[in-house]
């Protein structure tokens, strides 16, 4: 399996109340990119001020670049991997590079597991409780709303040593949950839980299933609209109709 990971983190700096939804600050600008293959290549993605050093944001050309080349990844064949890249990363280099376009349709033949997790359970997990239940020794090296107060704050390789991590976790995730057919997650009360995946599903397989069952939720669930109510209304109209929709050729 040829594949490679992706992972962003915001410069924009603000305090989240207890329960507040993260949306609520958008839109976000893009501090650091990250992409991790599966044959060894560590890239950073980043703008450079006019000293050379880290820009606070990504350029609306390095996002593009960005697309670009992850476009070019997976027409050559690349499976691309994120952990919730289509509610916040794709979305995200899309409204940066200024082509939400081209970033959706990169979305839809993407694969998030987090997303077909969701699909199957009817609630999300994180990166750091799937590591830990997978027993992935590496751990993440800040808290995500650490990111954009260290990188405004000059501290940039950390960030990029930070990002690089988080890509690293997923594609070691990503080779385990393929050998093993099951995600295991540790859950509030510190349990292991398992559940299983029999292959990776593309983001527009997923959206092509049925909505994920809520029944059992006491307080209001979380719809698969808000991780992808972004894409572009005709691109939705054409996955739903079927035959018409080919999110590979792009």
């Amino acid at each position: 399996m040829k594949f490679l990971s992706l992972d962003i983190e915001i410069s924009d700096v603000f305090e989240l109340k207890p329960g507040e939804d993260l949306e609520q600050h958008a839109p976000f600008h893009i501090a650091v990119a990250a992409t991790v293959d599966s044959e060894g290549e560590r890239r950073l993605w980043y703008s450079s001020d006019e000293r050379g050093a880290p820009a606070v944001n990504m350029d609306p050309a390095k996002a593009r670049e960005l697309l670009e080349d992850l476009q070019a990844r997976q027409a050559a064949g690349w499976m691309l991997f994120t952990w919730n890249g289509l509610k916040f990363d794709l979305r995200w280099i899309g409204h940066n590079a200024g082509n939400l376009e081209l970033a959706a349709r990169i979305a839809l033949a993407h694969y998030d597991p987090l997303l077909q997790f969701f699909n199957q359970r009817g609630f999300p997990v994180s990166l750091a409780a799937v590591a830990a239940g997978m027993g992935i020794p590496q751990k993440k090296l800040m808290q995500a709303a650490e990111a954009p107060r260290e990188w405004c704050a000059g501290n940039h390789q950390r960030v990029m040593d930070y990002v690089l991590g988080d890509c690293e976790i997923t594609s070691q995730l990503v080779q385990r949950i393929a050998r093993e057919g099951a995600i295991r997650w540790v859950n509030k009360q510190g349990l292991v839980n398992r559940e299983p995946i029999k292959r990776f599903k593309t983001v527009a397989e997923v959206l092509c299933e049925p909505e994920p069952d809520q029944s059992w939720r006491t307080s209001r669930p979380l719809r698969r609209a808000q991780f992808s109510g972004w894409l572009p209304a005709h691109l939705t109209r054409e996955l739903l109709e079927g035959e018409h929709f080919r999110p590979n050729l792009i």
